[in-house]
């Protein structure tokens, strides 16, 4: 893997990430109101979750 590819993942993720406060700003921040009450283990089982899923997706698109 090169270091292109990286930056281009990289570029993936901002647009992404972009997505939601400029198509549905009130929406965007009516769920980070909502993500802010949640207690920590829930948050850290969410961002484990999304983490293998990320990985499992990667490891079945990678060439």
């Amino acid at each position: 893997m090169s270091f292109d590819v990286l930056l281009l993942a990289f570029a993936l993720l901002l647009i992404f990430e972009g997505l939601g406060p400029a198509l549905f700003p009130a929406k965007w921040r009516e769920y980070l109101r909502e993500i802010a009450q949640l207690a920590d283990p829930q948050l850290r089982m969410i961002g484990v979750a999304l983490i293998l899923i990320g990985w499992m997706l990667f490891m079945w698109l990678k060439p």
